[in-house]
């Protein structure tokens, strides 16, 4: 049997990039493979060394996939800073300076929003992935072409609609946000609302539908119902339905969202649901 030729360096390249490795953490590369350096043996006469004066206690494991304590003073400043945001624009000049997510160190820039602040209608996603993370804006990718396709089947474009996630930055490699880092921006993209104030708010995928709406069910429950969402300043409706990307991994839900479309549609139309 013949071995597998080595690949090159272009195809190693593409695999890492296919599976979301696009940005290094350290500025030399590290084997893995390589067996651990082994620490020289202690001289057999010394002496062991002596115990210290108290004991520490071990520190207890974390449960796995338990998160680590909310960072509160981080979530306080947030609400403080998006409380005092009059506008939009003073909006993102702060989120361009907060501190308080360490999303923002590892970024490219910040995903603030794209449409039209005017618009009767909002969209809302998790978070931005990596061509968004390049251009600056939410949606650009292949998902953000499919939203684009299914928004015109209703007469909408980005003219006609405002665009954003509830996190402003790129998590590394495209990873799911933490729920603390959730918690940091929520904040934000409640005062964006308030700021836009639209007449219909559309949640795209679970963990915006959760975050926004307070809602535990999943998507496929929850897509399709109409539920109240509180500005600050008045109740809009707001209809929860599939994330653009998880239609493209499962088309067979497209027509699904077809049917929240029609809906979305009769409501800015001004018929009832």
């Amino acid at each position: 049997m013949m071995p597998e030729p080595t690949p090159t360096v272009r195809e190693l390249l593409a695999f890492y990039l296919e599976a979301g490795v696009d940005c290094a953490l350290g500025e030399e590369p590290v084997n893995r493979l390589a067996e651990p350096e082994t620490m020289p043996a202690a001289p057999e006469a010394a002496a062991p060394p002596a115990p210290p004066a108290r004991a520490m206690p071990a520190p207890l494991p974390l449960i796995r996939g338990e998160p680590p304590p909310a960072p509160d003073a981080a979530i306080a400043s947030a609400r403080e800073a998006a409380r005092t945001a009059p506008t939009l624009e003073a909006l993102r000049a702060l989120l361009q300076t907060f501190d308080g997510c360490a999303l923002r160190k590892t970024a490219t820039q910040l995903v603030f929003a794209d449409g039209n602040p005017q618009a009767r209608i909002m969209f809302v996603g998790e978070a931005p992935g990596r061509d968004e993370d390049i251009e600056g804006l939410p949606f650009v990718g292949r998902s953000g072409k499919l939203l684009d396709r299914m928004i015109a089947a209703i007469g909408l474009d980005r003219s006609s609609a405002y665009i954003a996630n509830v996190i402003p930055w790129r998590p590394p490699g495209n990873r799911t946000p933490t729920p603390q880092e959730t918690q940091i921006c929520l904040p934000f993209v409640r005062r964006q609302i308030e700021l836009v104030n639209p007449d219909v708010l559309v949640t795209l995928g679970n963990p915006s539908t959760q975050a926004l709406l307070g809602t535990r069910e999943g998507i496929m429950r929850s897509r399709g119902k109409w539920l109240d969402y509180d500005t600050g300043t008045r109740v809009v409706r707001a209809l929860p339905t599939f994330h653009p990307a998880y239609l493209l991994r499962s088309p067979s839900y497209k027509r699904m969202s077809w049917q929240d479309l029609r809906a979305i549609a009769k409501v800015l139309a001004g018929v009832s649901a």
